[in-house]
């Protein structure tokens, strides 16, 4: 239980608000420990050269990198992967500048979700953003510092943090630009910024390893690819297990042609193939349950836990529970642009957690040879096999059956080269996560001080 009393000045200033939830909310309890400490604040408006969002126009959509650029929208801004971006057109987009973000910018999503933040590093370069996403320029304050203390869950509160109370579904710049930043000492502040740039050049670095092992296959099986046949002619003799198109796919035939003998299944490497079954969802705090998450925040960028799983709820709590090296897919969803045939891998931060009964997890025991096989599945020709398996027809969804079947290419001469970078991808990665945590937590901790 929690408790509080009440002074008569938050009365006035709340418009009478006289319910407990109001007054021990995250973000009023922020403010008060503000206005208790010696720390000084000023709003963020006097801390940042403009707080804005970016063009808003129609968007026309293409389907060539040739025409368009890569578009964020407001969800994708937490995202680890921008490889599944859809392309805004160049020549039909007015006022194109508009909708570009540049380096040590904090972003901030202000519907949907609202709240979320991103650091924008050398990955977001060369890409539009969707007017969804308040940017933030930085001016008297390290911009690191100032993405840490938003990202922190002290502002994240005040982000959200309605006057009211009420449910918020959108937050504009001038909703925000009068909320307190605290300026802690300048020593303090360039720790928390170092540990964030550190962080922004660990994860393009990984991502680029990343590119680079996924580009491996690419050129070798995807580089004459075109967009996927809408109408196409088939022999009855050739369809596979179902009669529709993405299930026979003649793409995935050039695919498979040139992957040739030389291939392997899933069903050959693996221990197991599978997704537990549904259970019942208790939550626990932090020192009783086990660290928890779905599977949409897998495709996050930094995945923080909040949520802890009682093993009371679950009759067999291993099954769920993954390790270093499994390889992870979203069994359901749309395949145009969908989480549907994204891949991931266990690293060191993910291992050990539980994840959702909607995750099927691929058991590989040579670690090695799981790392090529997720290089494999994130290229193009890999993705198209992997939505080839799909079935249903409102959401598409993928059994872990016909995923033991999906071939791949056996490892050859490269593939130490595919493994060290896919290696240095999870290393990176980790290391990068790492120190984000570390500059937020230490904003946290200091905050905590002052509402003891």
């Amino acid at each position: 239980m929690k408790t509080i009393i009440a002074k008569r000045i938050w009365l006035a200033e709340s418009d009478l608000r006289l319910d407990a939830s109001y007054h021990l909310s995250d973000g009023q309890l922020t403010l008060i420990a503000f206005k208790k400490s010696n720390i000084p604040t000023k709003p963020l408006k006097n801390v940042t050269d403009r707080i804005f969002y970016g063009g808003r126009s129609r968007r026309i959509y293409v389907n060539s990198p040739e025409f368009g650029l890569p578009f964020i929208k407001g969800a994708d801004i937490i995202k680890a992967d921008f490889s599944n971006l859809k392309y805004i057109s160049r020549k039909r987009t007015p006022n194109l500048k508009e909708y570009f973000l540049e380096e040590g910018w904090t972003t901030i999503t202000r519907s949907g979700t609202i709240g979320n933040t991103a650091y924008i590093n050398k990955d977001f370069m060369g890409k539009a953003a969707s007017d969804d996403i308040i940017r933030v320029i930085p001016k008297s304050i390290p911009s690191g510092y100032l993405y840490a203390f938003l990202s922190s869950k002290n502002g994240k509160a005040l982000l959200t943090h309605g006057t009211y109370g009420a449910v918020i579904q959108h937050i504009e710049p001038e909703h925000i630009e009068n909320l307190p930043v605290p300026i802690f000492p300048t020593q303090q502040q360039q720790t928390i910024h170092d540990l964030i740039l550190e962080s922004a050049n660990l994860r393009v670095e990984a991502n680029k390893s990343l590119e680079e092992a996924v580009n491996y296959f690419n050129n070798r099986y995807s580089d004459k690819l075109i967009p996927t046949t809408k109408v196409f002619n088939k022999s009855i003799n050739d369809l596979t297990f179902s009669w529709a198109s993405y299930n026979n796919n003649i793409e995935c035939d050039t695919i498979e042609s040139q992957i040739g003998s030389d291939k392997l299944t899933i069903d050959e490497i693996a221990t197991d193939v599978f997704a537990p079954p549904l259970f019942k969802h208790i939550y626990l705090t932090k020192d009783n349950g086990h660290p928890f998450l779905t599977g949409g925040e897998l495709t996050q960028n930094n995945p923080r836990y909040y949520r802890y799983l009682s093993p009371k709820g679950v009759k067999n709590i291993l099954d769920y529970k993954v390790t270093k090296g499994t390889l992870l897919l979203y069994k359901s969803g749309t395949t145009d642009g969908g989480i549907l045939g994204n891949v991931f891998i266990v690293d060191d931060n993910l291992a050990s957690a539980c994840l959702s009964d909607h995750v099927i997890r691929i058991n590989i025991p040579d670690l090695k040879l799981s790392y090529w096989v997720f290089a494999f599945l994130k290229s193009t020709a890999g993705i198209r096999l992997l939505q080839k398996l799909a079935t249903g027809t409102m959401i598409p969804f993928i059994t872990p059956e016909r995923l033991k079947r999906l071939v791949f290419p056996k490892p050859n001469e490269d593939f130490d080269t595919v493994v060290n970078h896919v290696s240095n991808y999870l290393e990176k990665r980790v290391l990068a996560n790492n120190k984000e945590n570390q500059a937020i937590q230490l904003v946290e901790k200091e905050i905590a001080q002052w509402q003891q």
